[in-house]
């Protein structure tokens, strides 16, 4: 008897969440929308009968790969390295959900259940794949229930930026959830936080900030707002004076968090990020006169870094650290963009020497030596 009939035989189908930090908010908006479709996701320190569902990304999934292989029951597979690597992930796992889940998980849970060969568009397994032809509408779905998250308030990035895998998971244009959604599930928080790739592009097409549009989001929310903080950083050419203005007037957060990436304009440019050095000089300038701590983003080790690029980068962060903090992160290639595949070069003998002065002077956090070993 196979797996699916096995459980078809039985009612009530357990389904549970397998436990993994790093996808603490996956499993807050997919726990609401399983709720709305009856699958209560229970949480789990391992595989349980009758479903367990995992969301891996490329760091963690080594960890779990052989977990999955050997679980014994029917075992779901979703997340950024599964999206990415779906035939890699189906050779040990049953299913693997392929992009966004709000709609697709519910609906291979209801298959499952009723033991039907017929999978949701979206559904991977070892005989292939059907990609889904829809987006996922924000406000169709809550952002969480009884498994509290961050409230997503944007999907999807028009900048594609080619160490990141937004754009190639959720689409090149942003959508939002409504002022109204937000502001009815932030009454849930007294410290209220977002998820966004850009949180000051609210309301926008994701290139252009439209900040009368943030301006009526941040007056609808009550509580204690924080805005353009982990998880919810913005883009250093959408730091300005009204935008800071309008920070300092309805938010409690004294850091504003944003991603440089290189001190080099020639990588900046071969990256694809769409803004210059100067813009990056400019927002942390911006916010030192607002009054805000500038934390800044950098990549080290980028493929296509030289010497001069990286040396280039360390000027630039010493100068940021005299205004704030950096935060380092070493080159991990991403399944699924233009940069998987390429390992990080290596590191100038300067950089190193460097960000251990500047941890230790507690202006600098990160990882420089590997993806799994973090600085803080």
């Amino acid at each position: 008897m196979s797996r699916s009939m096995e459980v078809q035989a039985r009612s009530n189908m357990r389904v549970c969440w397998r436990r993994i930090n790093a996808a603490n908010n996956s499993l807050a908006a997919l726990h609401a929308a399983c709720k709305l479709q009856g699958y209560d996701l229970e949480v789990t320190e391992g595989p349980q009968r009758d479903v367990t569902c995992y969301s891996l990304n490329s760091v963690n999934e080594p960890s779990y790969r052989k977990e999955i292989e050997r679980a014994d029951c029917i075992t779901i597979v979703g997340g950024p390295h599964a999206s990415a690597c779906w035939r890699e992930v189906a050779a040990y796992a049953d299913y693997v959900v392929v992009g966004e889940g709000e709609r697709v998980l519910p609906a291979l849970l209801s298959s499952i259940e009723a033991g039907s060969e017929e999978l949701p568009r979206g559904v991977a397994t070892s005989r292939g794949f059907v990609p889904a032809e829809f987006c996922t509408r924000l406000d169709a779905y809550p952002p969480f229930t009884r498994m509290k998250g961050f409230i997503e308030i944007s999907r999807g990035c028009p900048h594609l930026c080619a160490f990141c895998q937004t754009p190639r998971l959720f689409g090149p244009s942003m959508r939002h959830r409504s002022i109204e959604r937000i502001a009815e599930y932030a009454k849930r928080y007294r410290d209220v936080r977002f998820v966004s790739p850009n949180a000051l592009a609210y309301g926008s097409d994701g290139r252009s900030a439209r900040l009368e549009k943030v301006e009526v989001l941040l007056k609808a929310l009550k509580g204690n707002i924080y805005f353009g903080t982990f998880p919810s950083e913005v883009r250093p050419e959408f730091v300005t004076d009204k935008a800071l203005e309008l920070i300092s007037a309805h938010c409690m957060n004294e850091k504003l968090h944003f991603g440089a990436q290189s001190g080099s304009d020639r990588v900046l440019g071969a990256m694809q990020r769409g803004h210059s050095t100067r813009e990056v000089i400019d927002a942390v300038e911006c916010c030192h006169e607002h009054g805000f701590t500038p934390v800044v983003d950098f990549i080290v080790g980028l493929p296509m870094e030289t010497e001069q690029d990286q040396l280039d980068t360390l000027r630039l962060i010493r100068w940021v650290v005299r205004f704030g903090k950096v935060h380092i992160h070493l080159f991990h290639p991403i399944p699924g963009t233009p940069l998987a595949g390429h390992i990080p070069i290596r590191l100038h003998a300067e950089l190193p020497r460097t960000f251990g002065r500047l941890a230790l002077q507690g202006r600098l956090t990160g990882s420089w030596l590997a993806p799994s070993v973090k600085v803080f």
